[in-house]
């Protein structure tokens, strides 16, 4: 392999410029403030965790995993979710901390991918875990909080689609009974959106007619309401039946917290993730193919870490946010431009220091009067003016001890 030129980058990762970071930090700023308007507290966790404990717990397949060896030859992970790292805080640091815990994060996040998938390996989300609350009111309220969100972070048009694990768990279940080799075939085709693959691995199966019929009919469980009404009418066993309860309850609360115009009901909607137990959900912006954000619940984890607890929680794909909204504008037109000779500079940069003080942006540099009538000459000083490729909307000057004008 050759060796990297001096400005090459490992694939999936990038460098962020001014302008993307004053965007990236805005969206984090109000999303975060959001969540704490809702009750949940901020959390960080380390960039490293154990493979043995995190790692093994992940939602992340194996082979995405960045792995590293410390000085003792211990296998570490670089976080690939903020999943399992917060679950083995809610059972260690916090474990004498009283159910419902609801905790926020805003982190980078690391993924091995394929050079040729054009995916990053790094990259942000800004998300939530609300833990040790079962009920159909908490997962509404990480929907309705997800809404929130996407407002917050300025993204204005998206849906958000919710379907129940259990509802196709119960579906397939009943009608195609010890066939967990083509159930999972199906389950596959589902979670990669190939309706296509999904309606010829079902002609490939041989099935009677009627549960051909069933099967091919969820393609069209995807709407509002009534959606729960038709699926409630599916041959399923208790644990789709109680699936299909348990998704209107979640819609009756929405229709409550007044988000039912963004959301709709998706019964082929499994999840990415083979921990998630029941409600799950994806949220897609008009002007995006990719999500921008997902959750659902996920009951099971926390076992693992030994402090066995309901939790449900979502993560906005913050780096694709950012992607949708461009860049911040110029940020400089709230910053001031102070020019100063060497008599002037003591003063100028006393000056400097007080407006700094009083949170105003102010660059200080060392000019002449030359320079000072260029400046004047080509902007006109109007309200606002550029200097070197800067944005101000002030000028002071400090030359040859004069006051400043």
């Amino acid at each position: 392999m050759a060796k990297p030129k001096v400005f090459e980058k490992p694939i999936g990762v990038k460098d962020y410029l001014p302008g993307a970071v004053a965007k990236l930090r805005q969206i984090e700023r109000e999303v975060l403030a959001c969540m704490q308007g809702w009750g949940y507290e901020q959390i960080i966790t380390p960039t490293m965790e154990f493979y043995d404990t995190v790692g093994v717990a992940s939602a992340t397949s194996d082979q995405k995993l960045f792995k590293l060896l410390n000085n003792r030859g211990t296998t570490l992970v670089l976080r690939s979710d903020m999943t399992a790292p917060i679950a083995r805080v809610v059972s260690s640091l916090l474990k004498e901390a009283a159910f419902p815990l609801r905790l926020s994060y805003h982190s980078n996040i690391f993924r091995s991918i394929e050079e040729e998938a054009g995916r990053e390996a790094e990259f942000f989300q800004t998300g939530v875990e609300l833990v040790g609350d079962s009920s159909a009111e908490a997962d509404a309220e990480v929907v309705a909080l997800a809404i929130a969100s996407l407002k917050a972070a300025g993204v204005d048009r998206f849906k958000i689609a919710i379907g129940h694990v259990g509802f196709l768990n119960g579906l397939f279940e009943e009608l195609l009974a010890g066939r967990t080799e083509e159930q999972e075939a199906l389950k596959a085709c589902l979670l990669g959106r190939d309706h296509v693959g999904y309606r010829e691995k079902l002609r490939s199966l041989a099935l009677d007619a009627s549960v051909q019929q069933e099967l091919e009919g969820i393609l069209r469980l995807r709407g509002g309401q009534e959606i729960c009404n038709q699926a409630s009418q599916l041959r399923t066993n208790a644990k789709g039946r109680e699936s299909i309860a348990h998704l209107c309850e979640i819609w009756d609360v929405l229709k409550a917290y007044g988000v039912c115009e963004h959301v709709l009901i998706d019964l082929t909607m499994i999840g990415d993730f083979s921990y998630y137990t029941g409600m799950t959900f994806e949220g897609y912006a008009a002007d995006l193919g990719f999500p921008v954000v997902s959750g659902g619940r996920y009951d099971n984890l926390l076992a693992q870490f030994g402090r066995p607890a309901a939790a449900t929680g979502f993560a906005l794909k913050t780096t694709r946010i950012l992607e949708l909204l461009g860049d911040a504008e110029e940020q400089g037109t709230e910053r001031t431009l102070i020019l100063y000779d060497a008599a002037g500079r003591d003063e100028a940069l006393a000056k400097a220091q007080q407006l700094r003080a009083s949170g105003a942006s102010v660059i200080a540099e060392r000019g002449t009067a030359e320079v000072l009538a260029g400046i004047r000459e080509s902007e006109g000083m109007g309200s606002s003016f550029r200097y070197k490729g800067v944005q101000y909307s002030g000028l002071l000057e400090y030359l040859k001890g004069g006051a400043p004008v």
